[in-house]
């Protein structure tokens, strides 16, 4: 039987456009262009790896969707079997010349799960790349046993390795977009518990709505998941080191640890001898300062979730035992605010209220939602401003952190269905006053497109302490007081005013840097204050930073490499629309191009542009083809961050 009938008559030739797949193919677009990339002529094909459930598989998928392929994977069952991957490809008896003769016909072959072939297997997928006449996309777990045959191909250097990281939270966030629409604090709750696997972040995200464990957020389309974690099997399987412990101190000194969270235990307050065995199966890490913690975010919930009654009621924390903490945390953030540093920060206490439901400060609240709206995660700086109001439903600061969320997105009505709109300008910024509310008024007024009503708002706004002094510096620093002024200031860098700005920004910052880039049309120097904001955790700002150094650069190529960075930062901003941001580049299309670009932006297919415009579909897809290359775009769906969309609708 030739190679050609067996592939009819077997299941292993994947159809990948007919092929039904669980999850929308998302992110990983450089990825998926390395795989590609290996399988055009000249290349012998691919190793990818990476942790379980990352979507190795899914990635690979995508890579060969339309292409003549044949798929095998290994198992656990079949390991001391010969062949046995292969089986329904080979006759069966084949030694491993005859099988490398057979299988050489192969256009393209992908071994999944190549961690558990059997070494006969093994052998020939080695021997199919020495030979180059197949070409190969091979799939293997990390931090897992792989047969020696299969770690030869990327340490013998016969085909390259592409190591796959965890599905990071925006494009975790995309894929929980399908469906019900989950609240940020539930989808940034799902992907630190999932730890980027994606079969365990598909098992619970289906479970919480299966098992009713999602409630409405009160004027809002969004859902929010609060509680214990639903022990699924699939939950239970990934969780069963923890579970599953023979030895009743190991099991004790997990629970202990389980329920001391979200603060961890002192090595003092465990027995020693368990501690040990349970941290060199990598269950438990030790920090620098002596405290232990559970190695993996979902063996807390587990561990609490099948404990007696009785036991939790003993061990569990309330939220009064964790005020102290809270206190800390939100003083630790309004500090990093103050010194104009929002790098990613550990703040455990506050993540916990809300997953378990408790209420949450509106003082923390509203730091945390400063805090996330300055590192450009809007959708969670409004749901931490939403918390914060149902403790307080008149909290100057609360709201005046959701009219700033507002006005600064690319959907304002979002954010004021349900809280209405009254007082919100008292806390836009930690300052409070008359600054404050001009910070408000300047972005509602640029939201609106009346960028110089926005400017004269500013002129308020941009008086503060004359000796550009930061929140640091004062007594009272710490609990963020005068950091609004500060910030309200650079609001005029942003909005493209930075002469209302000059000398009253903090010494020579990185919010000075870019206010003085800016007042001198300097491209470069606008690139490297963008670099400086990012590396300081301000992504919208060093977003629109790089936006503003595309104006300014009189070089095209400089120009096209930041308006890349400016679409790639943005991506990651969670819908931020700002008028550094807004129609980024579509004054270099073309006229036609910028027709084409926009419908594109506005979810409209080739063929519905082509028919809306009477043109022939090879004919948009050629225009949007060389729009992309000028705007510095992979796909459209980086076209809504540099179209004006709400112009689309009379485009």
């Amino acid at each position: 039987m030739s190679i050609r009938t067996l592939h009819d008559v077997t299941n292993f030739v994947q159809d990948a456009k007919t092929l039904e797949l669980p999850w929308p193919f998302t992110g990983r677009e450089d990825e998926l262009e390395v795989i590609r990339r290996s399988l055009t002529a000249g290349r012998h094909g691919i190793v990818v790896t990476g942790p379980a459930g990352c979507g190795k598989t899914r990635l690979v998928t995508e890579a060969v969707r339309g292409s003549d392929c044949v798929r095998v994977t290994g198992t656990p069952q079949t390991r001391g079997l010969p062949f046995a991957a292969f089986a329904p490809l080979l006759p069966e008896t084949a030694s491993l010349h005859r099988a490398v003769r057979l299988l050489s016909g192969v256009r393209v072959l992908v071994v999944d799960d190549a961690h558990l072939l059997d070494e006969a297997s093994a052998a020939l997928v080695h021997q199919l790349a020495v030979h180059g006449r197949t070409r190969l996309v091979v799939i293997a777990a990390d931090r897992t046993p792989v047969p020696g045959a299969v770690s030869r191909l990327w340490t013998g250097e016969l085909l390259p390795r592409l190591a796959l990281e965890p599905l990071p939270h925006e494009e975790t966030a995309h894929l929980l977009a399908t469906g019900a629409t989950l609240e940020p604090l539930t989808v940034r709750r799902l992907h630190r518990v999932c730890g980027g696997d994606l079969r365990l972040l598909r098992d619970l995200s289906g479970a919480l709505r299966t098992q009713g464990l999602l409630t409405r957020i009160a004027g809002t389309d969004e859902w929010a998941w609060r509680g214990p974690v639903p022990m699924t099997p699939t939950v239970r399987e990934r969780v069963a080191r923890v579970l599953d412990r023979p030895r009743p101190d190991e099991r004790d000194t997990l629970e202990r640890l389980a329920f001391a969270e979200p603060l961890p235990l002192h090595l003092d307050d465990l027995g020693l001898d368990a501690l040990e065995r349970v941290e060199a199966d990598g269950l438990v890490h030790i920090d620098d300062q002596g405290f232990a913690h559970l190695a993996h975010p979902l063996h807390g919930p587990a561990l609490r979730a099948v404990a007696g009654r009785l036991r939790a009621r003993r061990l569990a924390r309330t939220p009064q035992q964790c005020a102290r903490a809270l206190a800390d945390e939100q003083h630790t953030l309004a500090r990093r605010i103050a010194q104009t540093d929002v790098r990613p920060h550990p703040a455990p206490v506050g993540e916990w209220l809300v997953a378990e439901g408790a209420t949450v400060p509106a003082g923390y609240a509203a730091v945390r939602a400063r805090f996330a709206r300055l590192r450009g995660e809007l959708l969670e700086a409004a749901a931490w401003a939403r918390e914060g109001l149902r403790e307080a439903p008149d909290d100057a600061a609360c709201r005046g952190e959701l009219v700033l969320v507002a006005t600064q997105s690319g959907d304002p009505g979002r954010f004021h269905r349900g809280w209405g709109e009254r007082d919100c300008g008292g806390g836009g910024h930690a300052a409070g006053g008359a600054s404050a509310a001009d910070g408000t008024a300047a972005w509602a007024a640029a939201a609106h497109g009346d960028l110089d009503g926005a400017v004269r708002a500013l002129g308020g706004s941009t008086h503060g302490h004359q000796d550009g002094t930061q929140a640091a510096d004062h007594p009272d620093g710490a609990a963020g007081l005068g950091d609004g002024d500060v910030y309200a200031r650079y609001d005029a860098v942003r909005l493209g005013a930075p002469e209302l700005a000059a000398g009253r920004l903090p010494g020579d910052g990185v919010l000075a840097r870019h206010a003085d880039a800016l007042a001198r049309g300097d491209g470069p120097a606008l690139d490297r204050a963008a670099e400086a904001l990012e590396e300081r955790g301000f992504l919208l700002f060093a977003a629109e930073a790089h936006a503003q150094a595309v104006r300014a650069h009189r070089d095209p190529r400089a120009a096209r490499t930041a308006r890349t960075r400016a679409v790639a930062l943005a991506r990651r901003c969670q819908g931020a629309r700002t008028p550094a941001l807004s129609g980024l580049v579509l004054g270099e299309l073309t006229a036609r191009q910028r027709q084409i670009v926009t419908l594109a932006a506005a979810g409209l297919t080739n063929r519905q542009i082509a028919e809306k415009l009477t043109l022939s579909v090879r004919t948009v897809g050629n225009h949007l083809y060389s729009a992309y290359t000028r705007l510095g775009a992979s796909d459209r769906g980086a076209l809504p961050w540099l179209v004006e969309l709400p112009d689309t609708a009379s485009a």
